[in-house]
Order: C-alpha cells, then structure tokens, then sequence
C-alpha cells in the first residue's frame, strides 16, 4: 500500500470522512461524519466503550441502543475503503474483500454479543465486534491470497 492510501486509511480509521476529506470529496466526507456522529450518539457507543475498557460488560451491554450499533461496522469500514480507493495509486485485484469481511463479521460479533455465553460476559459489544472485525480482516487477506493465486 502506498504511503497516500495508508495516510487516508489511517484518517478514516480516526475518524470516517476525514479520508474523503482528504480526497477532496468535501460532501461524501461530511456524510461519513454525520452519519458517525449519528450513529455513535444514538447507539451510545461512547458509553458502551468506556464500561466496557472499565470492565462493566454487563452495564455496557444494557446501554447499548442495538438498533443503531449494527449500521456501525459498515459505515465505518465503507467510509475506510472508500477512502482507500479513491488514494492515489493502483488497487490491486480483490483489495476489497478483507473490508467487506471486516464489516461483515463485526456486525456478526455485535449481534452475538447479546446472548449468554463467556465471550459475551467477558467482551461484551465493543470488544466482541473488534475481535470479529479483526477476523474478518485476515480472512478476507486470506481469500484475497488464494483468489490472486489462482487469477494470476
């Protein structure tokens, strides 16, 4: 990855639409920062990640507004890819598919971080998503991989 997309990958990752921002995509940007702001506030993300860093999983888990949490892996790793893919420079073939697992699997990590089991206990919502998330990031690198080999 060229020093441009790691620069704007790192500013959405910060915040999403600082990237777009970057871009100079002044309306996509601002979008990406409202609907974070929107969605953080009406989630109570900020809540949820502070009971949870202070080990209160289970208060966290009963401030969490889960209509609104699961919109924030996607907006959140759409606003990271978009940004990516508008950098300069080139985008290899498949370079899409660790986002679009990434979001996927954290949404999955956020919906099951509601039932009673020990990960939920111990992780809660936002601990839970990140582990997915991550999942679903070297997963994605992985099919990635394969699918390269086998294309080229």
């Amino acid at each position: 990855m060229n020093e441009d997309k790691l620069q704007k990958l790192l500013w959405s990752i910060a915040i999403p639409g600082f990237g777009q921002l970057l871009n100079r995509k002044i309306f996509k940007g601002i979008i990406f920062v409202s609907l974070e702001f929107v969605i953080n506030y009406n989630s109570n993300l900020n809540t949820s990640i502070m009971l949870s860093f202070n080990g209160k999983v289970n208060e966290a888990i009963e401030v969490t507004n889960y209509q609104w949490l699961l919109f924030y892996p996607c907006v959140y790793v759409f606003a990271m890819w978009d940004a990516v893919r508008e950098a300069k420079g080139e985008n290899p073939p498949f370079y899409y598919l660790p986002f679009v697992l990434g979001a996927y699997l954290g949404t999955v990590g956020i919906i099951y971080s509601r039932s009673l089991t020990i990960f939920t206990i111990l992780l809660g919502p936002v601990f839970l998503g990140i582990i997915f998330f991550f999942f679903g990031i070297f997963l994605g690198n992985f099919i990635r991989y394969i699918l390269n080999k086998k294309h080229f």
